[in-house]
């Protein structure tokens, strides 16, 4: 009987810390800020009659 309730504490403890770890996991990539979507190369409208997009200096508020 011991070894059975040592077995049941062991996959309890195991699958919270498991739980414990996708949580944090999950926080940690929630909290970092998104980069801006700005293409770092732009070609021109191959038709001419458009001119290329500005890339815009827009701040997140967040």
């Amino acid at each position: 009987m011991p070894r059975i309730l040592a077995a049941l504490l062991t996959c309890a403890l195991s699958a919270a810390l498991a739980t414990g770890a996708a949580l944090g996991l999950v926080t940690a990539l929630s909290a970092t800020p998104e980069q801006p979507n700005v293409p770092l190369v732009t070609f021109p409208d191959p038709s001419g009659d458009r001119s290329a997009p500005t890339p815009s200096t827009q701040t997140a508020d967040r």
